[in-house]
């Protein structure tokens, strides 16, 4: 019989990669997304770190790799166009990765391998979502949005930065625990086959007055723009409705308008796109990531925002700590029907954060100085060219501290925890990848 009956909420990176683990510890384990389907969109996310080893230990290198993007570096034009420094990824397998990891994927890709790794053994519900949920000794009672109640041992919230579980957690009267940075951000793909000698390189352009735009291509026939930039760069941006697609469309033509290099093709390329995305980036800080039997994981409990380059790699570490603690305090003892004990499922939690708070800490550290993050770079014609000129010296040198100070990739000393419970039950679903595991040293080595 299963040992816990848990409902995630939420069938994004962090859900799935939880569901993955719950599952392979024989946990009956229920998935609900409000979208009708996998939500399989998204640009391009990457792995650094601890999300590396998640990855590995799952035994999913050789799928992930088969879906990765082969994209080879990063590199910094002016306002004509011109080049100044190009930092290649890091294929060496030994230290940070740099600006572009060695394992870039397209977001929706990985979130449809995880499902696909477990569809056969967890239940995805699609279009449903949580109306209420109701906190008694022995479980959680849960009113779905098709009216039906169930009874949970366990709950977690697995619904991105604006999380409804979180809500249901604080409370309508709680303050929002987003804290945000100042920094809109447009997201979406431009028509445009790859050109000849052009290759598969991610490109950057600063403008003054804190604005910049990012294009990367994991596809011959189009290429992702990303543009960001401080709201006060256009009244009708700073004012437009969240969702109100038009008017983003509009403010963020305003705000970059004339700016140089080739912001003329990315702006009719916005007009067009029919996978625009507006979002208002800010960071999630909570002082508790659970309450009694309901928890929260990845973007809904601390969320970095894509400026630390970390959101996938914490969204699948604390996916991946939280299994193991359910699975050390949660995994015997309980068959029979008994429920399980609450303090059982408490100590998981109270452990799950302690053992992933002092990383989470490390990737937002700073990020809540301020209340405008882009105030933290030059905007001025003088401080862009320094930009330009410190990027060039440090590309020339082959010196990457540029990306140590902007990403959030060094741990700082702190280490993925073990759990050898999990990963034993990994590895039996895993035969191909662990068939010599006596002979390996570490967990990691064997998957």
């Amino acid at each position: 019989m299963p040992q816990l009956k848990v409902l995630i909420c939420g069938a994004g990176i962090a859900g799935n990669a939880l569901a993955f683990w719950l599952s392979k510890l024989g946990h009956e384990t229920t998935v609900i997304e409000r979208f009708p389907k996998i939500r399989a969109s998204g640009l391009q996310v990457d792995l650094r770190g601890p999300g590396i080893q998640v990855m590995r230990r799952m035994g999913l290198e050789e799928a992930f790799r088969a879906r990765s993007v082969s994209e080879q570096g990063l590199q910094l034009v002016d306002h004509k166009g011109k080049s100044w420094g190009y930092f290649p990824a890091n294929r060496s397998g030994k230290g940070l990765q740099s600006f572009t990891t060695d394992f870039e994927i397209m977001r929706g890709d990985l979130c449809q391998l995880l499902y696909d790794v477990t569809r056969d053994r967890v239940e995805y519900r699609f279009g449903t979502f949580v109306r209420e949920l109701k906190q008694m000794d022995d479980y959680v009672d849960v009113l779905f949005s098709d009216e039906s109640r169930e009874r949970f041992d366990l709950v977690v919230g697995a619904d991105g930065s604006g999380s409804h579980t979180r809500k249901m957690i604080l409370g309508s009267s709680a303050k929002d625990p987003v804290h945000p940075l100042g920094v809109y951000a447009g997201y979406f793909t431009i028509q445009e086959s790859v050109q000849p000698g052009e290759g598969y390189n991610a490109t950057a352009f600063i403008a003054t007055g804190n604005k910049g735009i990012m294009t990367r291509r994991a596809d011959p026939h189009r290429y992702q723009a990303y543009m960001f930039c401080n709201p006060d760069s256009s009244e009708r941006l700073k004012s437009a409705s969240k969702g109100d697609i038009e008017d983003e469309k509009k403010g963020l033509a305003e705000a970059f308008l004339g700016v140089g290099w080739k912001t003329n093709e990315i702006l009719k390329g916005l007009i067009d796109a029919d996978d625009f995305y507006c979002e208002r980036m800010g960071v999630v800080t909570m002082d508790y990531w659970s309450q009694g039997r309901i928890a929260l994981v990845g973007d809904a409990a601390y969320c970095p925002t894509a400026m630390t380059g970390m959101g996938t790699t914490c969204a699948m570490a604390g996916a991946y700590i939280l299994a193991g603690e359910i699975g050390k305090h949660c995994g015997k003892g309980f068959q029979g029907g008994m429920p399980v004990p609450k303090n059982s499922i408490e100590i998981a939690l109270t452990e799950y954060e302690e053992k992933l708070r002092p990383f989470i800490n490390t990737v937002q550290r700073g990020l809540t100085d301020s209340d405008n993050y882009m105030d933290k770079f030059p905007s001025s014609p003088l401080g862009v060219q320094m930009v330009y000129v410190v990027f060039w010296v440090a590309s020339l040198l082959r010196l990457d501290f540029l990306a140590k100070w902007l990403l959030r990739e060094d741990t700082k000393g702190w280490k993925l925890p073990e759990y050898k419970q999990m990963l034993d039950q990994c590895c039996k679903f895993n035969r191909r990848y662990c068939h010599q595991f006596s002979l390996f040293r570490t967990s990691d080595d064997c998957l």
